[in-house]
């Protein structure tokens, strides 16, 4: 998975449980500016991931929330299954190091 999934999954996931997010809170929740939010969010825009719409609220002002369509439902959880995986095999890589690091640790124990 590529760093750009990583965001747009980060995004989608985001936009899923918080659909009222702001542009400027977006940018709060990954660490980004807020013109580099506006390019993500306009990139799955683009490939239909999200939409965008407004609604008014009670003070007459109009405020956005971002959707996802089925088919940024779709890509929400292919790229789970990807970035699950990739950390599974992270995960087991990580273990056999540790229970490698462990036993030599032992053997110099059991020498020393």
């Amino acid at each position: 998975m590529t760093p750009a999934e990583q965001v747009h999954l980060r995004i989608l996931r985001i936009v899923e449980e918080e659909p009222q997010i702001s542009q400027r809170q977006l940018a709060e929740r990954l660490g980004a500016s807020l013109g580099k939010t506006n390019y993500l969010l306009k990139a799955l825009l683009e490939k239909g991931y999200i939409k965008a719409g407004s609604f008014l609220r009670a003070e007459d002002k109009l405020k956005y929330a971002y959707l996802l369509t089925p088919e940024g439902i779709r890509a929400r959880l292919c790229l789970t299954r990807d970035y699950l995986a990739r950390k599974e095999e992270e995960y087991v890589a990580m273990k056999v190091e540790i229970e490698g690091m462990r036993a030599e640790l032992a053997a110099q124990d059991d020498q020393g």
